[in-house]
């Protein structure tokens, strides 16, 4: 059993998809009016819904900021099943 866990582990071919949460945080915080960490995660209909929330009502920058907050404070697994695998694209 440990021996299968170990070559699973060292397997080069095994890859992991790349977890966006990071530098998505970071987007959200300092870029959030644009919807910039929307467009990151793929999230094309957000990302405009932001922008345009960001120009006209100017709450967009106050909503990335929340998002980054939250992207942030999730584990790193947390955010990759919530944001990358289960496309959540609000809060």
């Amino acid at each position: 059993m440990e021996n299968s866990k170990q070559e699973e582990w060292n397997n080069p071919q095994i890859t992991r998809p790349e977890n966006k949460k990071v530098v998505a945080g970071i987007f959200a915080i300092l870029l959030g009016a644009l919807g910039i960490h929307k467009f990151y995660l793929g999230y094309v209909k957000e990302g405009v819904i932001q922008l345009i929330l960001g120009f006209m009502f100017g709450i967009g920058g106050v909503i990335g900021i929340i998002e980054g907050i939250i992207y942030l404070t999730k584990t790193d697994e947390e955010f990759y099943q919530t944001y990358q695998v289960g496309k959540k694209g609000w809060f």
